[in-house]
């Protein structure tokens, strides 16, 4: 049984030919990881760095079970975040979001193949559990046009030949998100496709101890970067001359800083535009005396998500008291939410227990109660009572899943809105808040 727990052990960024995460200690690599400067700040935490070639292991077992489990002959991904998942390697992840140039086939017995960008077939050459590059997984219209479907059926007879060697003819396939030309050329090559976003969303969801070392490397690099932010906005504010965009700037800049990766949203707003909730950050200037408030969305080190949330008051004055009672309200939200979560607690049995917010907060609470998060927001879903659709997730937490708790306390025609969220791991006997980002002192009414 695997045991989550907080090591003080230090480490030594620059000890001999390997980092403290069982990496190359060569800042030329192909590989991507984590900086120097994120390195010093861990080691000066006591942190414990994940063993990344445990980390890539257990990922992939993971991965050969449930396929296995379903008697799938293999695993066709395409999602830029499952093949990451499957391979540790990122290769221009936003840009091959919207063109789906990269492909994976995982097969039953645990050969792994994957189509890359034809220049750059290198990327992977870290990671032996990768047994084979190739490329032409790219069938979509901008890239192949007029003889896309073409290109499609060179790819699944490909995959049918691999599939015959490694998935013992199995021609039950599981995919995630691929183009319809895709589709089409698999099912003609009589593959019977089956649900892979199921399967790599219950695989992710139970991460492994070294996942959790990365997990806490990466929150400790985001709170850092959250602070700086929360400085330059503090010291910047007052002078009346920085926008939002300014801000949010700074929190881009740090995370990168440290080796993170990029950041999903842009959720950062001020004053009345906090209210409704779900404007992006832009050119208006945060004004002294008023509320900013943030949803991270950061895909940080190790290409680990924190997804947190703070609301702060900036100003000389103290706020007014229904922002006061809000704050408090959105605490007393999430942490009694929080203390629901726990090895074996069902999430349908949770839904009717969580707390309720006040009627004036209901038409615009947020759009779940928690969700998982890993290598960004994952499975599962806890929807609040009036949202939750019987069946839908139907299912116990697991020791090592990470659920982030949210609020939303926002009133209809307000003037503001507060944000909050933590990231919380489930461990063996209850749970661990892996947040420890302070609450806004002024807000909470100290």
């Amino acid at each position: 049984m695997n045991t989550y727990h907080r090591d003080t052990r230090k480490i030594d960024p620059t000890r001999g030919a390997r980092l403290g995460d069982n990496t190359p200690n060569d800042e030329d690599r192909v590989e991507t990881g984590p900086t120097r400067l994120a390195f010093q700040e861990w080691s000066a935490a006591g942190l414990e760095l994940p063993d990344l070639q445990a980390m890539r292991k257990h990922r992939w077992s993971r991965l050969v079970d449930h396929i296995n489990a379903r008697n799938y002959g293999g695993l066709l991904l395409f999602d830029p975040l499952n093949i990451r998942y499957a391979t540790d390697c990122p290769n221009m992840q936003l840009w091959n979001t919207h063109n789906p140039f990269r492909a994976i086939l995982l097969c039953a017995d645990g050969y792994m193949v994957i189509w890359d960008y034809k220049c750059a077939p290198f990327l992977t050459e870290f990671n032996p559990l990768v047994k084979e590059v190739r490329s032409g997984a790219d069938f979509f219209y901008f890239g192949k046009g007029d003889k896309t479907a073409d290109f499609a059926k060179v790819f699944a007879g490909d995959v049918r030949d691999l599939i015959v060697e490694h998935g013992g003819g199995n021609m039950a396939l599981g995919v995630d998100k691929i183009m319809l030309h895709g589709v089409r050329a698999l099912e003609a090559m009589g593959f019977d496709l089956k649900e892979g976003e199921e399967l790599t969303e219950k695989a992710r969801a139970v991460k492994g101890p070294d996942e959790i070392k990365a997990m806490r490397c990466a929150h400790h690099a985001c709170d850092t970067a959250v602070a700086a932010m929360e400085a330059f906005a503090r010291a910047e504010v007052p002078g009346g001359a920085v926008s939002e965009d300014d801000i949010w700037a700074v929190l881009h800049a740090e995370n990168i800083r440290r080796g993170g990766e990029w950041i999903e949203t842009r959720l950062l707003a001020s004053g009345p535009r906090t209210n409704p909730w779900f404007q992006e950050c832009g050119p208006r200037i945060a004004k002294n005396n008023e509320i900013i408030a943030f949803d991270t969305d950061l895909i940080g080190s190790y290409g680990i998500c924190v997804d947190i949330s703070r609301t702060w008051w900036i100003g000389d004055r103290k706020p007014r008291q229904d922002m006061i009672d809000a704050m408090r309200h959105g605490h007393e939200h999430i942490m009694t939410n929080m203390a629901l979560i726990g090895p074996g607690v069902r999430i349908e049995d949770m839904i009717p227990r969580l707390h309720r917010l006040d009627d004036k907060y209901q038409a615009l609470k947020y759009g779940c109660a928690m969700h998982g998060v890993g290598l960004c927001d994952e499975w599962p879903h806890v929807d609040y009572p009036d949202k939750s659709t019987p069946g839908a997730f139907d299912y116990e937490l697991e020791p090592g899943m990470v659920l982030c708790v949210e609020a939303l306390v926002s009133e209809e025609g307000a003037d503001f809105s507060i944000k909050l969220e933590d990231q919380v791991l489930v461990t063996e006997d209850g749970y661990e808040n892996l947040t420890s980002y302070p609450f806004d002192a002024a807000l909470m009414g100290a």
